[in-house]
C-alpha cells in the first residue's frame, strides 16, 4: 500500500505539532529545568501524547460502562414489568381460590357419607359430589400452579435485585472514567496553552489541517464498505468528541460505529470491540473499510480507505480527517 503522504509520526501527532512545541525549549532553558541546547519540546510532546492516549483508553471504558448501564437500565425495566404482570397474576389466583375455599366452607363441608344418608335425592347428590369432586382436583391444580408462580417471582426479584446492584456499580463507573477523561484533557490543554501564542496557534493549525489523499483508483470491495467509507467521508472536519456517536462529533470508536450503522452493520461501542467484529487480516492485505485498531490496548481505531490512509477522529481539537495508516503502532486490523 503506497502513502500518498508524509508519515506521522508514531506519537499519532500529525505533522506540524513537534515544530510548535519547539519554543518551550527557550522557557525551559530559562527556567533552568534543562541546558540550553536541549529539546525540552520533545518531552512536553511526549507528555500532551501519553495525555491523551491516557484520555482515549478511559474514553473507551467511558464507552463500555456506559453501554452496560444502559443495557441493564433496559433489563431492570422488563424485568420490573414481568414481575409486576406476576404479581397480578398471582393477586388473581389467590382471589379465585379464596372464592372457591369461601363457597366449600358455606356448603358446610359436611362428611360425604352422612351427606349422601340424608340426601332427599342420592343419585342427584352424587351428580354433585363428582363435580365437587372436579373441583377440587382443580383447586389442587391451581394451588400447585400459584406455588409455581410464587417461585417464579422470587427468582424474577432476585435477579432484578442482581440487576440493580449491577447497574448502580456500572453508573459509578461512568462518573469514575468520565473524570479521569476531563482530568487528562485538562492537563494536556493546561500544557498546550503553555505555549506562546504563535506557537500555541500553530499546533492548533497543524490539528486541524489535513491532507486530501490521492484516491484515485481505490474501489470498495463491497456495497457495504462502500456504504460505510461514504459515511466516514460524510464526517470529514466534524469534531472530535469523546464518548460520542455522531452525527455532529464523534470519537473514534462512535465514528467506525455511525459509519457502520450507515451500512446497515451494528458494531460494538468500544474499540476493543471492534477489534473482534470480523476477521483479522495482516495488514498488508488490509482493504477500504477494514477496521485498523491500534496501540497494544486497542484504545484507537480508524477505518482504511485505500492507498495506504486511513480516516478517523483523532483526539479533542483534531476534528475527523485522513491521516497514514501507520500513524501510530497498528495492533490488528479487522474486517467486518
Amino acid at each position: 500500500m503506497g502513502s500518498h503522504r508524509r508519515l506521522a509520526p508514531s506519537s499519532g501527532f500529525n505533522r506540524g505539532a513537534g515544530a510548535a512545541l519547539c519554543a518551550l525549549s527557550a522557557a525551559a532553558a530559562a527556567l533552568g529545568a534543562v541546558p540550553a541546547n536541549a529539546a525540552p519540546h520533545d518531552d512536553t510532546k511526549a507528555e500532551v501524547d501519553r495525555l491523551y492516549q491516557e484520555a482515549e483508553k478511559a474514553t473507551e471504558a467511558y464507552n463500555k460502562a456506559d453501554e452496560t448501564a444502559g443495557t441493564l437500565r433496559r433489563e431492570v425495566g422488563q424485568a420490573q414489568d414481568r414481575i409486576a404482570r406476576q404479581q397480578e397474576r398471582i393477586n388473581s389466583m389467590r382471589e379465585s381460590l379464596g372464592s372457591l375455599a369461601g363457597a366449600q366452607y358455606r356448603s358446610g363441608g359436611i362428611d360425604p357419607s352422612i351427606a349422601l344418608l340424608f340426601s332427599d335425592d342420592p343419585a342427584d347428590y352424587l351428580d354433585k359430589a363428582s363435580v365437587l369432586d372436579r373441583i377440587g382436583a382443580h383447586q389442587a391444580g391451581e394451588l400447585r400452579e400459584l406455588q409455581s408462580v410464587m417461585r417464579e417471582l422470587a427468582q424474577e426479584r432476585a435477579e432484578a435485585a442482581g440487576k440493580l446492584a449491577e447497574l448502580d456499580r456500572s453508573r459509578k463507573a461512568v462518573v469514575t472514567h468520565k473524570k479521569t477523561v476531563e482530568r487528562k484533557l485538562a492537563k494536556a490543554r493546561q500544557l498546550l496553552n503553555a505555549l506562546p501564542y504563535a506557537e500555541r496557534a500553530a499546533f492548533d493549525r497543524a490539528s486541524r489541517d489535513g491532507d486530501v489523499p490521492d484516491l484515485t483508483g481505490v474501489v470498495p470491495p463491497d456495497a457495504r464498505a462502500g456504504a460505510a467509507i461514504a459515511a466516514a467521508r460524510s464526517a470529514l472536519g466534524k469534531p472530535y468528541v469523546w464518548g460520542a456517536t455522531g452525527p455532529s462529533g464523534f470519537d473514534c470508536s462512535g465514528l467506525m460505529q455511525w459509519s457502520y450503522a450507515q451500512a446497515g452493520v451494528h458494531l460494538p461501542r468500544t474499540s476493543q470491540e471492534q477489534r473482534y467484529a470480523g476477521h483479522q487480516v495482516p495488514l498488508s492485505q488490509a482493504q477500504p473499510g477494514d477496521l485498523v485498531v491500534y496501540r497494544s490496548d486497542a484504545s484507537h481505531v480508524a477505518m482504511y480507505v485505500g492507498n495506504g490512509q486511513v480516516i478517523h477522529a483523532p483526539y479533542p481539537g483534531a476534528p475527523v480527517r485522513y491521516d497514514p495508516v501507520n500513524m501510530m503502532p497498528v495492533s490488528s486490523v479487522t474486517r467486518v
